[in-house]
């Protein structure tokens, strides 16, 4: 998918939303038959494909301050991400949730330890 030499590419925040995607649309498909998790399907979906969509915005800025504010958005889908899974359980096997809420909780931590570190980091003077 894309272009392998981009440099994202081989970020593990990258790695863990490329893993976590496809997962993530066979789940929302599931959910979706369902009348009371028909709406949760969609904001999973969207909620997971944030990650990456600001990880990728975050990682082509210039300054640490706005790669950290992008990323903070990141870490917000991958929060919004952890709940929404944890309220499809009764749709979902809970060994799945349980799997995808591991990669989830890899991001959050990866996250959470970048945001500080691009706050105080300048790629172009």
């Amino acid at each position: 998918m894309g272009d392998s030499r981009d440099p994202i590419r081989k970020s593990r925040i990258n790695e863990l939303f490329e893993e976590l995607m496809p997962d993530c649309y066979r789940d929302a498909e599931i959910l979706v038959k369902n009348p009371i998790t028909e709406k949760v399907a969609g904001q999973l979906y969207y909620a997971a494909g944030s990650i990456g969509a600001n990880h990728g915005e975050g990682y082509s800025r210039a300054s640490g301050k706005d790669r950290a504010r992008y990323f903070e958005y990141a870490l917000g889908s991958v929060r919004e991400s952890m709940a929404w899974y944890r309220a499809s359980v009764p749709v979902l096997d809970p060994a799945t949730v349980g799997e995808r809420l591991d990669v989830l909780e890899e991001l959050r931590r990866i996250l959470t330890a970048v945001i500080p570190r691009e706050r105080d980091h300048n790629l172009r003077k």
